[in-house]
């Protein structure tokens, strides 16, 4: 079909109107007109040479000289001169002005002087309670072989100050295990389930103690499956012969093993921590169950056993030099060994038999002593260890003695 040549007639026929008025299209761009020609191979167009409008359509006001504008804002600036340490002039007030916290004052190089009759702590830099060099970590004190007999300092100053971790359980303690090893000894001659009275209470606080002594807690059931197998020990020496006791604990020791190792695999934690769970279990119910050895040992030996690791205990806890309180409390023991034991058909065998007993004693004391304790151990693990690890050695003495 042949074009158009009437330019009427395909004016009438175009989809869209002429554009009749150039100003009329440019008010209906999209962008303002170049007003300047781009120069000859420019890859764009300049800009619109225009202040007005440039100011017109800026994101921000603009910036007046002298208009609250730092000097050296600018990188075409030049900055000013730096004062003595470095920094231009007006910068400080514009640091403070900017800052989250308060400017802090300056430190005094010089350290104060002690006040007079101030007692100082400590030694050389390096050492537990002296100055620290800077960037230096603290130093922290070996352990003691005395500890913290008194407890004067609270475990998590101890631990903060890095002073000896080792805190003995202290007199409170000592008072209860004297107390409980006493009613053991009263106990033993009346018969087997007079004994089984404070007996149960030694295997509780055993049970306990140890998990809060490894920093598990509350670890109840645990704590419930070291208690059971205490009093199913108790019960097997209860049923059988004398002579058989050891068995008796023996046998319920190995069968609760096995029952903690199936109660460890069945959990979903883990491997380091159920490891670290097994032990702790396994060790808790050993010491419960041992401790029913006092049934299996005759009564006078639980007696001398039970009133050595008493006075160990009790004398172990008096204000006393590391050195010299071990010494006196052995000495103190193996001589109520010596008293109960003339009063028992033990006779003078009551001095090995309380020496061992002290032995044991001062052995779990120092156990439960260790690695920052709380009270809470101090007041289980503090008061049943000494009786608890002293329990072998009162059956296997009594019977050789006695």
């Amino acid at each position: 079909m042949p074009p158009v040549r009437d330019a009427a007639a395909a004016a009438e026929t175009a989809y869209l109107p002429p554009v009749r008025d150039a100003p009329a299209a440019a008010e209906t761009a999209y962008l303002p007109p170049v007003r300047d020609a781009a120069a000859p191979g420019a890859p764009y167009p300049p800009p619109v040479q225009d202040a007005a409008a440039a100011a017109e359509t800026a994101y921000l006001p603009p910036v007046r000289e002298g208009a609250g504008v730092p000097d050296g804002w600018f990188r075409e600036e030049a900055p000013a001169a730096a004062g003595p340490a470095g920094a231009a002039p007006g910068a400080e007030s514009w640091a403070e002005a900017t800052a989250y916290l308060p400017p802090q004052a300056a430190a005094d190089p010089a350290p104060q002087a002690a006040a007079p009759g101030a007692a100082q702590p400590g030694g050389p830099a390096g050492q537990p309670g002296g100055p620290q060099a800077p960037g230096e970590d603290p130093a922290y004190s070996p352990p003691t072989l005395g500890g913290n007999t008194m407890r004067a300092v609270d475990p998590a100053q101890a631990r903060a100050e890095g002073l000896s971790p080792i805190i003995d359980p202290g007199p409170q303690s000592a008072l209860l295990t004297a107390a409980l090893g006493l009613l053991l000894a009263a106990a033993a001659p009346f018969g087997d389930l007079a004994l089984l009275l404070p007996l149960v209470v030694l295997q509780g606080l055993t049970a306990a103690g140890w998990f809060r002594l490894n920093g598990m807690w509350p670890a109840r059931q645990g704590i419930a499956l070291a208690f059971l197998g205490a009093l199913v020990a108790d019960a097997a020496v209860l049923a059988v012969d004398a002579v058989h006791g050891p068995g008796a604990i023996i046998g319920t020791l190995g069968v609760w093993v096995l029952l903690t190792l199936v109660l460890q695999l069945r959990s979903a934690a883990d491997p380091d921590e159920r490891m670290y769970g097994l032990m702790a279990s396994v060790a808790s119910a050993a010491l419960a169950i041992v401790c029913a050895g006092f049934l299996a040992a005759g009564s006078a030996a639980v007696s001398v056993g039970a009133v050595a690791v008493a006075v160990a205990v009790f004398v172990r806890a008096l204000p006393l030099p590391p050195a010299p309180s071990a010494g006196v409390s052995l000495a103190a023991a193996a001589g109520s060994g010596i008293a109960v034991g003339a009063l028992t058909s033990i006779g003078a065998g009551g001095a090995l038999l309380g020496l061992a007993a002290g032995v044991c004693a001062l052995i779990g004391l120092r156990v439960a002593a260790y690695d920052y304790p709380s009270k809470f151990v101090h007041m289980t693990a503090g008061v049943a260890l000494p009786l608890a690890a002293a329990a072998p050695a009162v059956y296997l003495l009594g019977r050789v003695v006695g």
